[in-house]
């Protein structure tokens, strides 16, 4: 991109009203979340970002931020999945006996723990284990199963208010769970406590993700989602084995309320952010969603909307046509446009009925981008210095340095229709700002040292530049690995063919199970969000 239409571009096309939702768009008149803004704005300017790239600098973050808490102060949390012995920094500094520290110094602290289904029995022991601990120390922790069939609450989030020292306000968003297996750093070594995985990612497998802290007025914002959650007084379970196994853990049904919300916090920064989320349609419905809500999907379609230049995304997933298709429409409408997509080389899982479904997701998924971008589409999986696959967690999207979004979600139906999900947006007027800033961060880690950020600046450059190295990574590979291992982590993606007969059994379950719809059928019909 030349100077000039760079400056141009930012120029033109950087307002935060062409690229992020409005109120109306959003869908969801239930909410407070932009209703709460005097000035009716469904986002907030003068906040400043910090992207924690790896579970280790999140943690030692996060563990820095409890330990300054006292008594008074508030600290929310909502987990799809939290190990009360995961180490945060050292020995010592686990979350449930950080947690419960604050706790037991007079600290408000409040978690929503997806409850997990009955055939997840180590999900669902861990996360009540964490939530006994914390109740023992005064905490209340809720494990929430008020999610439709085969549905998750899949958001990772911590707020932390302070009840005299709102300069420290500080909340963290992002795809990284309070549990074994995040803890890794860009090394990509593992996280010494593991949870099993496929086999070719070993004993300890590497991870990659990406947490959000951000400072501002927007943690008002996810303080306000936290809360509609909260406050929701539906049944936290249904299932008549899951009121059983409540009754008989003694585990708290009813929350207690909260204080009320205090004063967003003051401008920082120069980010505008906006909260998206998913809730799917169910019965009864959520009271501050009772149609559902799909801004997360609405964001990235209003977003990729504006692209023309460059889109990079890392995703654990990238399932589903319907999907994949919105980022074609991109493609299709821009042929100077050109995409990245880094995701994890093989399934989470080993097994023959694991493994077909996730495979299927994801052809359906390459076959549209392939067709809509050709060689303008590029594909990468990431391996260690060992050579070890990394499994990548991360869920960001980065669209021509202007936009960008960090949370939950992935690109999947199930993401933007089914589970609960919760992301951040944000948005920057200087074009050397957050968003670039993230993307030449990721590409550095990814690319090794070959590369100086002037070069990678501009988007054809970086481009080429992920495709090079991964050349000849994979070179090296197909030569016999002789000689000096080049530097960086990326591979070339390639999945393989699937034959006919297996999809015809995988197709049901994927549909069901691994990606279900969460929308009402004449949505789905007219295939909107």
């Amino acid at each position: 991109m030349s100077q000039d239409r760079a400056e141009s571009f930012h120029t033109v096309t950087a307002e935060p009203v062409q690229w992020f939702i409005t109120a109306d768009e959003r869908g969801n008149p239930d909410t407070c979340i932009d209703s709460r803004h005097a000035d009716g704005i469904s986002w907030t300017v003068g906040n400043s970002l910090e992207p924690l790239v790896h579970g280790s600098l999140y943690f030692r973050q996060l563990l820095s931020a409890v330990e300054q808490l006292r008594g008074g102060d508030l600290l929310l949390f909502t987990d799809w999945r939290g190990d009360p012995d995961q180490h945060l920094d050292a020995a010592g500094a686990e979350v449930g006996a950080m947690f419960a520290a604050a706790a037991a110094r007079g600290v408000d602290v409040r978690g929503l723990l997806w409850r997990s289904h009955t055939f997840m029995q180590l999900g669902t022991q861990k996360n009540r284990g964490l939530g006994a601990l914390l109740e023992d120390s005064g905490a209340q922790v809720l494990l929430d199963m008020r999610v439709p069939a085969f549905g998750s609450h899949h958001q990772k989030m911590v707020v932390l208010r302070h009840r005299d020292r709102s300069h420290l306000d500080i909340a963290f968003v992002g795809g990284i769970d309070l549990c074994h297996g995040r803890r890794d750093d860009s090394l990509h070594d593992g996280d010494p406590q593991a949870l099993p995985m496929a086999k070719v990612y070993g004993d300890q497998p590497p991870w990659h993700d990406i947490q959000m802290a951000i400072r501002g007025p927007a943690v008002g914002d996810v303080e306000a989602a936290f809360r509609e959650r909260w406050d929701d007084p539906s049944p936290l379970a249904r299932h008549p084995i899951h009121v059983l196994t409540s009754w008989l853990h003694r585990e708290t049904k009813t929350p207690d309320a909260l204080p009320p919300q205090g004063p967003d916090p003051e401008p920082v920064g120069s980010a505008a952010v906006q909260i998206l989320r998913t809730y799917p349609v169910r019965h009864p419905g959520y009271p501050f969603a009772r149609e559902g809500e799909r801004s997360i999907a609405r964001g990235y379609i209003k977003a990729l909307g504006n692209a023309r230049d460059f889109v990079y995304v890392e995703d654990q997933y990238l399932w589903s046509r319907e999907v994949a298709s919105v980022y074609a429409g991109a493609l299709r409408r821009e042929p100077n446009l050109r995409m990245i997509f880094v995701i994890p080389g093989y399934p989470e899982q080993d097994g023959r009925l694991s493994m077909p479904p996730n495979q299927l997701g994801r052809q359906g998924a390459l076959e549209v981008l392939r067709e809509a971008g050709g060689d303008r589409v590029a594909i990468f999986f990431l391996e260690n210095a060992k050579g070890t696959p990394v499994y990548v967690h991360a869920k960001v999207v980065l669209i021509d340095d202007i936009w960008g979004c960090i949370g939950s979600d992935n690109t999947n139906r199930r993401s933007w229709t089914h589970d609960s999900e919760l992301s951040a947006a944000f948005m920057d007027s200087d074009p050397d700002g957050y968003v670039r800033s993230l993307r030449l961060a990721l590409a550095q880690e990814h690319l090794g040292s070959n590369y100086d950020d002037e070069d990678l600046k501009d988007p054809r450059a970086f481009f080429q530049a992920f495709l090079d190295s991964a050349a000849a990574l994979d070179a090296w590979h197909l030569g016999g690995m002789r000689g000096p291992r080049p530097v960086g982590h990326l591979r070339t993606f390639d999945q393989g063919h699937i034959r006919r007969r297996t999809r015809t059994w995988a197709e049901p379950i994927y549909r069901t199970v691994y990606d279900p719809d969460g929308r009402k059928r004449s949505m789905r019909r007219m295939q909107e969000f």
